[in-house]
């Protein structure tokens, strides 16, 4: 009989807290820098085909795409990641944007961070062999992925849109600022979520 996920959770070499943490922040940052691209570089190609809706999908793509890529270690291999991560982060993302298409604003935002938050988790931990502990892994989760996202958000509203408006840049130099504020959003919540999911799967495996 093959083990299951659960048996090969607990086989998984030991790794530290700290290094599941830095290397799921370090290593989603760099997904999420790809997918944020997307937007950064394609925005204006979706408005023609699919709109935002064919954005975001797009961008889901690329996070599921490429993710067990970098983070596999996590769970022990790419193929045990991807087993977990896909359907959870697959939720969430649908789970987000039914929140923002539904609520828009700040409150979509945080109803969105929240419940998907608590809906990757969950499904993470469950495919992965253990919930014990799942709601301070769900916590955990939604603290620093939405300091991240929120501090993406600061860097483009509060930095780069600004910039962007001077009178004094060309054209040029606005579109430059604006595409900057895109990719500081990602690199901003690929930090955050990607410490978080660091988090969710040592939880995981600690628990198994």
């Amino acid at each position: 009989m093959s083990p299951t996920l659960k048996d090969r959770m607990s086989t998984t070499p030991s790794r530290s807290l700290l290094i599941d943490l830095l290397h799921g922040a370090l290593g989603f940052a760099l997904v999420s820098l790809a997918a944020f691209s997307v937007w950064a570089f394609g925005a204006g190609y979706f408005r023609n085909v699919g709109g935002e809706l064919g954005m975001y999908a797009a961008i889901a793509a690329v996070f599921l795409g490429l993710s067990g890529l970098v983070l596999g270690p996590l769970a022990g291999g790419a193929k045990r990641f991807y087993r977990a991560f896909l359907p959870a982060f697959l939720i969430y993302a649908v789970v987000w944007c039914i929140a923002w298409f539904g609520l828009r604003g700040r409150l979509g935002e945080w109803v969105g961070a929240a419940a998907g938050c608590v809906a990757f988790t969950w499904i993470c931990m469950k495919i992965l062999g253990s919930t014990r502990g799942w709601l301070g892994a769900a916590l955990g989760l939604f603290v620093l992925h939405t300091a991240g996202y929120f501090a993406g958000d600061s860097a483009m509203y509060d930095y780069w849109v600004p910039l962007a408006k001077d009178v004094d840049l060309g054209k040029t130099e606005k579109a430059q600022a604006l595409m900057m504020g895109k990719l500081s959003w990602g690199l901003c919540y690929g930090l955050g979520f990607g410490a978080g999911i660091g988090w969710v799967f040592h939880r995981a495996r600690v628990g198994a």
